[in-house]
């Protein structure tokens, strides 16, 4: 009871949030050129990254934005992981989320092949998948959610 309370409280705070983000935004229409110029970027995938790629013209990264968010998250983990991160990573079939963010309310869910929900085996590794998930991504204010093969939940970090 406690987890469901848990998850109607932080969805009616994200309504909240996203209300007064769209009322804000609605206000200052003489500066929006400037400002969406400036999201619009952020909301790039790989955040600063796009402005490196611009400068070294390596085709490389373009083909990496081509693939899925989860083979992305998992080509991220085989380089930089640690063995235990690159173990649990191998088990994500899924991401969504990933690349939509504003540094607001920033949510990502990342779904595996592990059964049996919290009390299962997928606990422990769903840990360190979130573990790598925030060295893949970064963001003021996300949230990231693991689950397992039936949609039930395995955990969750902040990125």
């Amino acid at each position: 009871m406690g987890m469901k309370s848990k998850i109607v409280l932080g969805a009616v705070v994200g309504v909240v949030v996203i209300g007064a983000v769209s009322a804000n935004s609605g206000d200052a229409d003489g500066g929006s050129t400037d400002k969406g110029s400036s999201a619009s970027a952020r909301q790039q995938p790989g955040g600063a990254e796009p402005a490196g790629d611009k400068a070294g013209g390596k085709s490389v990264d373009k083909g990496a934005e081509k693939a899925s968010q989860a083979e992305q998250f998992k080509a991220f983990v085989r380089k930089n992981g640690t063995p235990q991160e690159k173990q649990a990573v191998a088990h994500v079939t899924k991401v969504q989320g990933a690349e939509e963010q504003n540094d607001i309310l920033d949510a990502a869910d990342v779904y595996t092949d592990f059964t049996g929900g919290i009390m299962g085996e997928g606990a422990g590794p769903a840990k360190l998948i979130a573990s790598a998930f925030a060295d893949w991504k970064q963001s003021e204010n996300g949230l990231v959610t693991v689950y397992d093969a039936e949609g039930e939940l395995l955990g969750n970090g902040n990125f």
